[in-house]
């Protein structure tokens, strides 16, 4: 069997381009050779490895294939004695390995925060488990946090496990965080104001699902983006699907406030205006479990000018 083997020229950087170094012990320099030179000596050394590699592998094959009946009898008998021989011998005692777990952290790995009576905080990394947003949240000095308790962008997670509910009660405590001054954020699919009956559905069963990890935590707040009527119907309609959704879930759950987000009011989008947030509110059966999240960005992109003082008021 014949074998062709194809080589390629090096991508390396011209010789004669690069600045000659000096031979350190050498008492005359040698000259430079040309660049066919070095191209072809290149060429060889790559055809020669490629021969010897392709030798290799076919001398591997072939002694895999061609096994003899001694070769054969020998693995058994070998076998044979290593069996009887560990049947008459002490079995050998293996120590375990302890697994190399990462330390607990602790606050004092982090700098101090400030105690104020607003707080001060951002939207966490919960990656690896709610419980790693406490120290991320130390990490910068958050005085309170906002977080996702499963994915935003998927309709179905898997549950959290009991150690991660344990580790996150823990770790509020040992960091001597208040479950007030923690703000969970809400799907990004979920849209409880859609005309779709099927859809609104969808939405909701992932918007319960939410409230009820709150609970399983003990957090008291739950802040979401109200919904759209997607094109479908008036924003009257959406607003009444949103309160009757919020009156669904408040029946369901027993003490998670839903916080309803102000939106910049592009679109479809139901929650641009006050007037529209107060519609959604007046449509909620228990007040006490409703509030509303003034979010800075959407409320200055809808049109209230919040820069300074004067206009504030």
């Amino acid at each position: 069997m014949s074998h062709s083997i194809k080589t390629r020229r090096s991508s390396s950087p011209i010789m004669s381009d690069l600045p000659s170094r000096p031979l350190k012990r050498a008492r005359t320099l040698k000259s430079e050779p040309s660049v066919d030179e070095l191209v072809k000596e290149e060429e060889s050394q790559v055809t020669l490895v490629a021969k010897e590699v392709s030798t290799l592998v076919i001398e591997s094959q072939a002694s895999t294939i061609v096994a003899t009946d001694e070769h054969e009898d020998a693995v058994k008998v070998e076998r044979s004695k290593s069996s009887t021989m560990g049947n008459e011998s002490k079995p050998k005692t293996t120590v375990p390995r302890k697994k190399k777990g990462a330390a607990e952290p602790s606050p004092d790995d982090f700098p101090p925060r400030a105690s104020r009576e607003w707080k001060v905080g951002a939207h966490i990394s919960a990656a690896g488990g709610i419980e790693q947003a406490i120290p991320n949240a130390a990490k910068i000095g958050a005085e309170a946090f906002a977080l996702f308790l499963k994915s935003q962008r998927q309709w179905n997670s898997k549950p959290l496990s009991k150690e991660s509910i344990e580790n996150f009660k823990l770790r509020m405590d040992t960091f001597g965080y208040d479950l007030k001054h923690v703000l969970p954020h809400g799907s990004y699919l979920v849209n409880l104001g859609n005309p779709d009956k099927e859809k609104r559905e969808k939405s909701y069963e992932c918007f319960l699902d939410d409230l009820q990890r709150c609970e399983q935590v003990g957090i008291g707040l739950y802040n979401f983006h109200p919904g759209s009527t997607v094109g479908g119907c008036t924003v009257e309609e959406s607003i009444k699907n949103i309160a009757d959704s919020l009156n669904r879930a408040h029946k369901a759950t027993s003490s998670v406030v839903t916080v309803v987000e102000n939106m910049a009011g592009a679109g479809n989008i139901i929650g641009g205006t006050f007037e529209q947030l107060a519609k959604i509110i007046d449509g909620v059966e228990d007040k006490k479990r409703v509030g509303v999240c003034l979010d800075t960005c959407h409320l200055f992109a809808a049109g209230y000018d919040i820069r300074t003082k004067e206009a504030y008021e």
